[in-house]
């Protein structure tokens, strides 16, 4: 860690799989919406969760952190676990009244790969890390910053936006929101999604092709 606070009421799962880039490319090539819809509806995190930092594409297997509210030590530990590619999925139990996440944690997470965050509470320095490329979803943005005493989980399930997400499951997010697919699904949804696609395009043609035209008038 890059602070000096001490761990030993920060909890660490055994490792966690991950699912390699390749596998997952595809869903993020798609809109969140698209890869919701192949799960069923299931496991689209509720609308409080909102993007407020970065571009808007998000893509990345889940490091889950569960702390108590207002506390980000556990955020700062689960780092040192984290791999590229991974995206930062935060239990913060909603609580709006502390930042976990801002930009010295931002920094860290473009130091480790980490493609973004996804935090069931605030955040803060929304401006520094959408400059950082990082796409961070919330709850709220608050100045105010968090305390560092503990305790927490790390890779252990979480609840999330109204949604389970576990250590290695992958999430989608867009400027809709997220989408969690567990481990398990990844390949079925990868198969399902360009399905869906298509009957949504063939839904917008027979939609377009029904639009009166409206008759243009001369003078």
């Amino acid at each position: 860690m890059y602070i000096v606070a001490a761990t030993d009421r920060v909890s660490l799962a055994q490792g966690w799989p991950r699912t390699a880039t390749a596998e997952i490319r595809r869903l993020g090539e798609v809109p969140a919406a698209n890869v919701g819809d192949a799960l069923e509806r299931m496991t689209v995190m509720d609308g409080g969760i909102r993007l407020l930092a970065g571009r808007g594409k998000l893509l990345g297997n889940a490091l889950t952190v569960d702390v108590r509210s207002g506390d980000n030590l556990a955020v700062h530990r689960a780092l040192d676990e984290a791999l590229p590619g991974d995206v930062l999925v935060v239990n913060g139990h909603g609580d709006l009244t502390r930042a976990l996440v801002g930009d010295l944690i931002g920094e860290i997470m473009v130091n480790t790969g980490v493609v973004g965050a996804v935090v069931d509470g605030a955040v803060r320095d929304v401006q520094a890390l959408s400059e950082m490329g990082l796409a961070v979803y919330a709850r709220a943005v608050t100045p105010a910053g968090p305390f560092k005493d503990g305790p927490g989980g790390i890779g252990v399930p979480v609840a999330v936006g109204g949604v389970v997400v576990a250590s290695g499951d992958v999430l989608v997010g867009d400027a809709d929101g997220v989408v969690v697919v567990p481990r398990h699904r990844v390949r079925e949804v990868v198969d399902a999604v360009d399905g869906i696609g298509e009957k949504e395009d063939a839904l917008r043609k027979r939609i377009l092709a029904a639009r009166p035209v409206r008759a243009v008038v001369t003078r």
